[in-house]
């Protein structure tokens, strides 16, 4: 089989994927739509990050793609039903990277309180600028986290140990961890705290969660960080913010229009402001962290080839299954559209052609069904046909 890993991915995964026989093609960058569709041709696994958008229109020219791997957590750049609609599962690396993230908030709220952006800039410009003013601790401040997901929560936990004073809203119903707060609503939360921190997911629903109506609502002073997605902050009003000192200082990892390549150039209305960082989407960006996402997502993409297991994809119903035993049977599977009455129909084509079931799973979920079946290793050449054939089929493979 042959892999495509696209976005400078880590040689772990190249290595991981390497080590059960598949062909490895990298490309450095993202790639747009045509060329992906031209480049997947023949592929039957991709890996991509952030940048490359894998869309209904591309899946839908990928005849010979098995899976996809998200090197990365969010998947939104994936049109997970299409995909799931083609039979192709999706993996992703949900924890991977959170300490990196975490660590790098923290960093970074330092750095804004302390004023150190403005003083290192002086000094590199030869000025001496020794003042204490504007320059203030963390401890003791008030820490707004909104998304109390996997990064939010450590960032509470480090944010405790330096004494700050945490409170955090979500949409969902989330434990505290420690000695956080939880707030009811985002406008509370906005209205108590000195720093806001954002760690939402991609759905569109969060486009400009931060605008002009939740800065009038902050403290004066306040600082914001986004390392979560782009089109979260509204820019233009977090500009306009920062300008009039509402905002005392920002850093911004994630943007709403990023280049695809280090050889594109980058523009926003926050480039020269006092007091703001700007990072281009590093925020898991560490060896560490790209090492442990390199090996988990193949290690996943690799076990779903060898033994159909999906216990960790976005999109596939999940099961966790063992290996099937190569010299006693073979293992079926079969990905069909989630309808009453398809499991009969295979069972009816297993008895047609005499095959014995060794054992037999089947998970379902909104979309489609998923169904294994490992059979003794001798049967007719007809099987896997009419298998094929069965109403409703998405696609058949057998491992």
């Amino acid at each position: 089989m042959n892999a495509l890993l696209l976005e400078n991915i880590h040689d772990r995964a190249i290595a991981g994927l390497k080590a059960h026989a598949l062909s490895v093609t990298t490309e450095a960058c993202a790639l747009t739509e045509d060329e992906l569709i031209s480049a997947l041709k023949g592929i039957s696994i991709l890996g991509l990050r952030s940048r490359t958008t894998l869309s209904k229109r591309v899946l839908e020219n990928a005849p010979d793609l098995i899976a996809v791997g998200a090197y990365c957590i969010g998947t939104n750049q994936i049109d997970l039903n299409a995909a799931s609609s083609r039979g192709i599962a999706v993996f992703n690396a949900p924890y991977s990277n959170t300490r990196s993230v975490a660590e790098l908030v923290i960093a970074e709220i330092i750095f804004l309180i302390r004023r150190l952006h403005d003083k290192v800039v002086k000094a590199h410009h030869g000025t001496w600028d020794k003042s204490a003013g504007n320059a203030r601790e963390v401890r003791g401040k008030k820490l707004g986290i909104v998304g109390f997901g996997n990064i939010g929560s450590q960032v509470s936990t480090l944010a405790e140990a330096l004494g700050m004073d945490v409170y955090y809203y979500d949409v969902l119903d989330k434990l505290n961890i420690g000695n956080a707060t939880k707030v009811c609503n985002l406008s509370d939360l906005l209205k108590k705290v000195d720093i806001v921190t954002i760690h939402v997911d991609g759905n569109p629903a969060n486009t400009n969660l931060i605008d002009e109506e939740e800065f009038a609502i902050m403290k004066d002073g306040v600082v914001l960080l986004n390392l979560s997605r782009g089109h979260v902050v509204n820019i233009d009003a977090l500009a306009r913010n920062v300008k009039s000192g509402k905002v005392a200082g920002a850093a911004i990892d994630v943007f709403p229009k990023e280049p695809r390549d280090g050889s594109e150039p980058f523009s926003t209305p926050l480039q020269s402001l006092p007091n703001v960082i700007l990072t281009p989407h590093i925020g898991g960006s560490t060896e560490e962290a790209q090492e442990n996402i390199g090996e988990f997502v193949s290690n996943k993409l690799v076990e779903y080839l060898l033994t159909g297991s999906t216990f960790t994809s976005v999109n596939f119903p999940r099961i966790n299954l063992p290996r099937a035993n190569g010299s006693q049977a073979r293992r079926l599977l079969h990905v069909h559209n989630n309808v009453p009455g398809v499991l009969s129909q295979i069972n009816g084509i297993f008895a047609k052609n005499n095959v014995n079931v060794v054992a037999q799973y089947l998970r379902t979920n909104e979309l489609i069904g998923y169904a294994i079946a490992d059979v003794d290793k001798e049967y007719k050449d007809s099987l896997l046909d009419d298998l094929r054939n069965v109403d409703h089929t998405i696609k058949v493979r057998i491992v």
